[in-house]
């Protein structure tokens, strides 16, 4: 036991001390603060002007607008006789725009408009007001103001969502709470877990390729070596997301965004996960470090792991309209997608306690599997040299080891 908290203190402090972990680590929280900073300046120091008028202008071919009636807030509509007139108003800028209303208007409800500037398609603000406009002096002096009030605007949606278990109406979903946030903390959890594993993988595989692991293993066993290197390189990835998963919550509750609210007990559930996760793909890259011949070859292996890993990001869309779908779920008890769905689901509060006690208990046993599995072949493929095993090779040293 010394031996391997001797290897994973060494690990630890040598990884620790990396100008690169220290800069993928301490860039998060800079990047964080000056986002803040940033923002809360610019929100200082913008000032936004008073919104303008619009003028719209119009021709009136049927005389039923010609004592017209509106009380819009922030447009006025100027009659014209011709539309010489109101093309020469447009010109000389004292309209923005102007319509023509025909004299079969009454018949097809078709008008005309123009205008200078470059548009792809129709501005849906300006349209409403110029259906206001119309609605109001078709109906002003035929029925009550408030008749007319409500034609213009004939719906004010308010809409609720209930609970499928519960019955009860559901908050709001928010943007951030629903997609921003899941996805940052499922990001920022994947590149921590695979980066420090990567270490792993890179520091397994150097020391076979320059022959250092044999000196190594004259002194030590191979589960020693593979246990303190997992706990070394653990501790510190560890720490790294310890860092990041304070620096959220210290913005959620310090910085401007609004609805980016992070409880505070989810910080606990996540370095279960990531303990737990990092020791998974910790173990099975240190198999596969020791597997290759070089640290490339060792690297190609990864993707068996990685490719299954990063399926929960793939679907954050489905995610933010769904998290309750019987995908995630499956993704939450599965060991290789486990610790990066769990901590999107507990970022988004959509992950029951059964789910996660569940998947918690599966994760342990693959662990388990998997440091069982790595002692029983470790040793034999840290000492190969010169070949890449076959799937039957590797199969009959585990049936062997």
């Amino acid at each position: 036991m010394k031996k391997t908290w001797l290897i994973a203190r060494h690990e630890f402090m040598v990884t620790a001390r990396r100008i690169s972990y220290i800069l993928f680590t301490v860039s998060f929280p800079v990047i964080a603060v000056l986002g803040i900073l940033i923002y809360t300046g610019a929100t200082h120091l913008m000032i936004s002007p008073p919104p303008e008028e619009q003028k719209i202008g119009y021709v009136d071919y049927t005389s039923l607008f010609d004592d017209f009636t509106d009380s819009q807030e922030g447009v006025v509509f100027v009659p014209y006789p011709t539309e010489g007139q109101a093309m020469d108003g447009l010109f000389d800028g004292n309209v923005t725009e102007y319509f023509v209303v025909p004299d079969d208007y009454m018949d097809t409800g078709l008008i005309t408009r123009y205008t200078t500037a470059r548009e792809l398609e129709l501005p849906e603000t300006t349209i409403a007001r110029v259906e206001d406009f119309l609605v109001a002096n078709l109906l002003g002096g035929e029925v009550s103001g408030d008749l007319v009030e409500r034609a213009q605007e004939p719906v004010r949606p308010v809409s609720f969502r209930l609970d499928p278990e519960t019955g009860l109406i559901a908050p709001p979903v928010n943007y951030i709470t629903a997609f921003a946030l899941p996805y940052g903390f499922g990001l920022l959890f994947m590149i921590s877990l695979f980066v420090t594993s990567g270490f792993l993988l890179q520091g397994v595989s150097e020391e076979k390729e320059n022959r250092l692991i044999e000196i190594l293993l004259s002194s030590v066993s191979a589960r020693q070596l593979m246990t303190g290197k997992v706990l070394g390189l653990g501790a510190a990835g560890l720490l790294q997301v310890v860092i990041w998963l304070l620096t959220i919550m210290i913005v959620a509750a310090v910085g401007p965004v609004s609805g980016l609210s992070i409880p505070v007990g989810i910080l606990f559930p996540c370095i279960v996960y990531f303990t737990l996760g990092y020791i998974l793909f910790g173990t099975i890259w240190t198999l596969l470090g020791s597997i290759g011949s070089t640290a490339r070859e060792s690297s190609q292996w990864t993707m068996i792991v990685v490719a299954p890993a990063i399926v929960p990001i793939m679907l954050i869309g489905l995610f933010g309209a769904n998290p309750h779908h019987v995908v995630f779920t499956v993704l939450t008890l599965f060991p290789l997608t486990a610790p990066i769905t769990a901590v999107m689901r507990l970022s988004a509060g959509t992950l029951p306690a059964w789910e996660m006690l569940l998947s918690i208990a599966i994760l342990i046993a693959s662990v388990l599997g998997a440091i069982w599995l790595a002692a029983r072949v470790l040793r034999t493929f840290l000492l190969m040299y010169g070949k890449r095993p076959g799937f039957g090779e590797i199969w009959r040293y585990i049936r062997e080891g």
